[in-house]
């Protein structure tokens, strides 16, 4: 059982299908969801919250049904949500104890646990001041706390570093990274920048047109995929690049002599120096390199729908 799962989970919202056909077994400590605008990140979200019944199949949270058992899942799992929806005149800790209260512990514990939660995120000194004089940084650590404080096994964080300057942003990826290395607490994090995703996660789902585009291990995925070349040359003509397809690579051109290389796992960079030598082409410079998130994410967008990349069942 895993921490998500998804078996053929379809949502429909009005005339419009949102999810479709979604199956898949997540059980990383820390999930990136990743997708372009309209991709189905938010429905996917607010369906597993319990908020959208699905029309067919279902999605499990920790083997609990999201809809049919949605009020025990509320307990275990914390929502930071995009968007700010506070009640501007409460103080800091009111807020938080009362969104503790909300996820049922009682009034002295989430009191307790409130001030526990300020603390941790930073916002201790601060913690009796209205939340509509706190600054925007301030305003999505507070949304981190409300959503820690009751103790959650899973937090899910949409877009958790939007708006915030680098500074800000640091701190609170730094946040996140504490949170995943606690190791008590699994992570759902949703975000349009991928380096929000590559610097905290371990696990990837990626979402296009409402299905699943894919879902890998992130180093796992780094380690077994193709090595990626990039040349420097002097003298390199096309001659070169057909050459260098005939051993089985991928191969792209660029002004000024660059070259991009997939190689394969057979293919080592003194074959290359080889063919360079044979038709008297300086090799300046190669790097050698592994995918980044940003090639996953690629690649996946590039899959047509319903041909998810690596998908684990």
């Amino acid at each position: 059982m895993g921490v998500i799962d998804l078996e053929g989970l379809e949502v429909r919202l009005g005339n419009r299908t949102v999810l479709n056909g979604l199956t898949g077994e997540l059980r990383g400590k820390a999930i990136g969801l990743l997708g372009p605008n309209g991709a189905g990140k938010s429905s996917l979200i607010n369906t597993l919250l319990g908020f959208y019944k699905p029309l067919r199949g279902r999605a499990r949270v920790f083997g609990m049904d999201a809809y049919q058992q949605r009020a025990q899942i509320r307990e275990a799992v914390g929502y930071m949500p995009e968007n700010d929806s506070f009640i501007g005149n409460m103080s800091g800790v009111r807020f938080v104890r009362y969104m503790a209260e909300l996820a049922g512990l009682s009034a002295a514990e989430a009191l307790e646990r409130a001030h526990e939660a300020l603390f941790f995120v930073g916002l201790g000194e601060v913690r009796y001041r209205k939340i509509s004089t706190y600054s925007l940084g301030m305003k999505q650590l507070i949304k981190l706390a409300q959503a820690l404080a009751h103790g959650p096994k899973l937090l899910i964080l949409d877009e958790p570093t939007n708006g915030l300057d680098p500074m800000a942003r640091q701190r609170m990826i730094q946040l996140i990274k504490d949170i995943h290395k606690q190791g008590n607490v699994h992570l759902l994090i949703s975000s349009h920048l991928l380096r929000d995703v590559d610097e905290t996660c371990d696990e990837v789902l990626i979402l296009k047109n409402g299905r699943i585009a894919a879902l890998c291990n992130i180093e796992e995925e780094r380690r077994s995929n193709r090595s990626f070349i990039e040349l420097e040359t002097v003298g390199a003509t096309e001659r070169f690049s057909v050459s260098v397809r005939g051993l089985g690579c991928e191969c792209a051109s660029f002004p000024g002599g660059r070259i991009k290389l997939v190689m394969p796992d057979h293919i080592e960079a003194r074959d290359l120096y080889v063919i360079a030598s044979e038709q008297g082409v300086q090799i300046r410079r190669m790097n050698q390199r592994r995918d980044s998130l940003e090639d996953i994410f690629l690649r996946a967008m590039e899959n047509e729908a319903g041909s998810p990349a690596h998908v684990r069942l």
